[in-house]
């Protein structure tokens, strides 16, 4: 099955400790789907909510599809996230935890439909952050001095 990745939301990983990831379809209008298909959406400020034992997506913004008829739909509007109920009763014991949230990672098509990775993640203290940075750029410069090594 082919997977287009659509949007990633690259500042979860820069936020957050992801401990673990999740698939879910969404409940979408027509229009969405097709503006999606263009590309236009945006998960950055989006998070993941629990109402009334239901899976909710809240703040993603989905613009205006180009060809837009006489119906239409509103760009940020909480959208229904489609899981099994076991899976749901198992995320609302983790989520319960203090400390942790479930926030969007990527929204792709798989198969034709629209579907949305979210990870169960912990948010990280700002000497984790520089600690992951500092990391990234040490493990930079390694592999730059092998790639000048090999050469």
């Amino acid at each position: 099955m082919s997977v287009k990745v659509i949007v990633t939301n690259r500042k979860a990983w820069h936020e957050y400790h992801i401990l673990d990831k999740y698939e879910g379809g969404i409940v979408l209008y027509g229009s969405e789907v097709k503006a999606i298909r263009e590309g236009k959406a945006n998960i950055k400020e989006a998070y993941v909510r629990f109402i009334d034992n239901e899976l909710f997506v809240i703040g993603m913004h989905i613009g205006k599809y180009s060809n837009e008829g006489y119906s239409t739909h509103t760009p940020v509007r909480d959208r229904k996230l489609l899981l099994h109920k076991k899976e749901l009763l198992d995320l609302r014991k983790m989520v319960d935890e203090k400390g942790k949230t479930l926030i969007p990672l990527s929204m792709y098509l798989k198969g034709g439909r629209v579907k949305v990775e979210f990870g169960l993640a912990q948010g990280k203290k700002m000497w984790d952050k520089r600690k992951t940075k500092m990391e990234k750029d040490v493990k930079r410069q390694v592999d730059r001095a092998m790639k000048d090594y090999n050469n």
